[in-house]
C-alpha cells in the first residue's frame, strides 16, 4: 500500500471514528446518570438529518441556519422523550425503562416512515465542504477535516460544561448518588432533562455530518450508526465521556483499516464492530476507562 493510499484511509477512518465518538457520548451521558441505554438515540440522529433536509429544500434556509435549527429541534425532542417515556419510569425496574427505550425507537422510526415516506432523499452539501483538495497524490474533501474538527470543538465545550459549571457538577453528583443529590436541593429532574438535551444536540450534530458524508436521508439511517456508537461506548467504558471518544475513534479505525488491508473482507465490515463488542464483554466488560457499577434490577 502506498503512502498516499494509507493517508487516504487514515483520514477516512478519523472522520468515521469522530462521528461514532460524537454519537457514543450521548449514550454514555445518559447511562452515566440514569444507568439507562437510550436506544432512541440513533433515531434522534435521523431526525436531525431530516430537519436539515427540510430546512434547506422545503424552506430554502441557508445550510448553516438549517443545521442550527435542526440541533435546537432535536434537543427539544430529546427533552420530550425523557419527559414522556423515561421520567414516569424513574423508580421502576431497569427492564421497564429499557423496554420503553426500544418502544420509543420503533415509534420514531415508524412515524418517520409515515411522515417522510421510506424513500431515501438527497442531501444538500455546501460547496465549501465538497470542493476537493489535491495534495500530491492525495485527494481530501474539506469535510474530512470539518468532521473531526467539529467533534473536537463540541467535545471540548461538553467537557467544559461538565467540569467547570454548576449544572455539570450536578450531573456528576447525580451519577454518583441521585437521592443524596436530591436531598442537597438540586433539581434532579431539570438536570436529567438537560442531559438529554445535550446528548440529543450531539446526536443531531453527528446526524447532520453523517448525512454530509453519506449524502442521503431515510427513516432507518440511525439504526446502524446508533448500534455501532453503542458498541464504541461499551468498548471505551460506558459512563466515561473520554472512553466514548476513544472507543468511537478506535472503532472507526478498526472498520476502515481492516477493509483497507484485507479488501476481501469488505462484505463483513459491519461484523467487525459486533465481534469487538463480544470480545470486550468477554474479557473487559467495563471497557477501557469504565468503572464497575452496582446495578439495581
Amino acid at each position: 500500500m502506498s503512502l498516499e493510499m494509507f493517508l487516504q484511509h487514515f483520514f477516512n477512518a478519523l472522520t468515521l471514528g469522530s462521528l461514532y465518538a460524537l454519537i457514543a457520548i450521548g449514550y454514555t451521558m445518559v447511562y452515566g446518570i440514569l444507568r439507562l441505554i437510550n436506544f432512541a438515540h440513533g433515531d434522534i440522529l435521523m431526525v436531525g438529518a431530516y430537519f436539515v433536509f427540510f430546512g434547506t429544500f422545503a424552506f430554502g434556509w441557508p445550510w448553516g441556519i438549517a443545521a442550527v435549527m435542526a440541533i435546537v429541534g432535536s434537543s427539544v425532542l430529546g427533552v420530550v422523550i425523557e419527559r414522556v417515556a423515561y421520567r414516569p419510569l424513574r423508580d421502576a425496574p431497569r427492564i421497564s425503562a429499557l423496554i420503553s427505550a426500544i418502544a420509543v425507537s420503533f415509534f420514531i422510526e415508524s412515524l418517520a416512515v409515515v411522515v417522510f415516506t421510506g424513500q431515501p432523499r438527497p442531501v444538500l452539501q455546501p460547496e465549501w465542504l465538497v470542493a476537493e483538495w489535491q495534495i500530491g497524490g492525495l485527494r481530501i474533501l474539506p469535510l474530512t477535516a470539518f468532521v473531526p474538527g467539529m467533534t473536537i470543538i463540541l467535545v471540548g465545550i461538553l467537557l467544559w460544561v461538565i467540569y467547570k459549571t454548576k449544572p455539570g457538577l450536578a450531573m456528576r453528583a447525580i451519577s454518583k448518588d441521585i437521592e443524596t443529590t436530591r436531598l442537597l436541593g438540586v433539581k434532579v429532574d431539570n438536570i436529567i432533562a438537560l442531559t438529554f438535551c445535550i446528548g440529543s444536540a450531539l446526536a443531531a450534530a453527528s446526524g447532520i455530518m453523517w448525512a454530509l458524508r453519506y449524502p442521503q436521508v431515510h427513516p432507518y439511517m440511525g439504526i446502524m450508526p446508533g448500534l455501532k456508537a453503542f458498541i464504541a461506548a461499551v468498548f471505551g467504558g460506558i459512563g466515561s465521556i473520554q472512553g466514548a471518544v476513544i472507543g468511537g475513534v478506535a472503532l472507526g479505525f478498526v472498520e476502515i483499516m481492516t477493509v483497507a488491508f484485507m479488501p476481501e473482507l469488505s462484505g463483513y465490515r459491519d461484523a467487525f464492530a459486533f465481534i469487538l463488542l463480544v470480545l470486550v464483554l468477554l474479557f473487559k466488560p467495563t471497557g477501557l476507562l469504565g468503572e464497575k457499577m452496582e446495578e439495581k434490577i
